[in-house]
């Protein structure tokens, strides 16, 4: 399990690292996550599909972290409260741009859910031969 919790923060680190290098607008751990997905996928491709998704070490670690998920929140919580008086004299601009960033990510996710949606009916589909 040391292991596992090992190339989590591993994953995690090369995503500081490189969102640090290049100064690309994403968060470090989003990015490690999606370097830890890539590994996965080249794992499962080396060993075959029958191995499995996730190595049982990697997936107890994985468990256990997000059972607990919800302390994650606790600094944000003491970060809301810390800033209060703040937030009370900036409520409307804070509302609005959380209203509209929510209408805006609905949007695009349906648009997305479409497309893939439609591409994916297209690969389904015999096409007719011409």
């Amino acid at each position: 399990m040391v292991n596992a919790l090992l190339a989590l923060l591993l994953c995690q680190l090369a995503g500081e690292a490189l969102v640090r290098a290049t100064d690309v607008p994403v968060p470090g751990p989003v990015l490690g996550l999606v370097l830890l997905l890539g590994a996965l996928a080249l794992l499962r491709a080396v060993r075959g599909p029958e191995s499995g998704d996730v190595p049982e070490p990697l997936e107890k670690v994985s468990a256990g972290l997000l059972s607990h998920l919800s302390l994650l929140f606790v600094p944000a919580g003491v970060g809301v409260m810390v800033h209060a008086q703040r937030i009370a004299a900036d409520w409307l601009p804070l509302t609005v741009a959380l209203i509209v960033s929510t209408v805006v990510t609905i949007a695009v996710s349906a648009v997305v859910f479409k497309l893939v949606d439609r591409a994916l009916s297209r690969r389904r589909t015999p096409q007719a031969p011409q």
